[in-house]
């Protein structure tokens, strides 16, 4: 017999003494077939303005983008925030950046625009130390973007493959979402505060696996299994009225 499917409640609203802590795609966001099409709404801005107010400041986006990417699609919001998995960070005035892009990435880089032409409605995403390749938009063409990512992988040393929702990644290896969170817990204002992440791809399973540890509150966005996460959210509408819940009754 096969197991049952856990089923996991919607998150409990957040406390003052929370830390809030934010996956972008697929969480806030919509996914699309080009990462570079998603624009945030500005109610979306003011809410997580008004959420990082009410919090002092213990919000922070956890992403797969670039750090500088995450800046320009929230502006003029500008939060604390980890970038490519963990790998970019910044804190107030203490930031971290990702390693600078090698030749072999170049070339590597060049190959998979050439294999995306090839294969029409595959995207190769620039992420400075790493790229991405996504076939969401051509979902037959799966097989030959990770054979591609698999073969490259040997010629970049210290790097490895990132599989996600739709996509695959070479980035190179160290920190991931659950380092990044674990990080901002040991500086202010996250410190002493319970964590709350949500998230919905397998990168977040990282990330659900610190706050677990912490006590906290892991919510993933979605259906997918299985997962660490206590708590659900089918989808990315039902995460913005639930942090619009919270900016409502935090401001009572």
């Amino acid at each position: 017999m096969a197991a049952a499917t856990p089923t996991r409640p919607p998150p409990p609203m957040l406390r003052d003494d929370c830390a809030l802590f934010l996956d972008v795609d697929g969480t806030l966001l919509d996914f699309q077939p080009d990462p570079a099409a998603v624009a945030v709404p500005p109610p979306l801005r003011d809410i997580l303005r008004a959420l990082a107010g009410r919090l002092d400041g213990a919000v922070a986006l956890v992403s797969g983008r670039r750090l500088a990417a995450l800046d320009e699609l929230f502006a003029p919001l500008r939060l604390p925030v980890a970038g490519m998995h963990g790998l970019e960070r910044r804190n107030g005035g203490r930031q971290a950046k990702s390693p600078r892009p090698s030749e072999a990435l170049h070339r590597v880089r060049g190959e998979a625009e050439a294999l995306s032409g090839r294969h029409p409605g595959t995207v190769v995403e620039d992420k400075g130390a790493g790229i991405s390749l996504h076939w969401r938009r051509a979902p037959q063409h799966a097989a030959a973007m990770r054979a591609f990512a698999e073969a490259a992988l040997p010629r970049l040393p210290g790097y490895r493959l990132q599989h996600g929702d739709h996509v695959v990644e070479l980035r190179p290896g160290g920190a991931d979402k659950g380092d990044a969170i674990a990080a901002f817990l040991h500086e202010a204002p996250f410190r002493g505060r319970r964590p709350v992440f949500v998230g919905d791809d397998l990168t977040d399973e990282h990330g659900f696996a610190v706050v677990n540890a912490r006590d906290g509150i892991s919510v993933l966005v979605g259906e997918r299994q299985p997962s660490a996460a206590h708590y659900r959210l089918p989808d990315t509408a039902a995460v913005y009225a639930w942090l619009e819940s919270n900016h409502r009754t935090l401001t009572e």
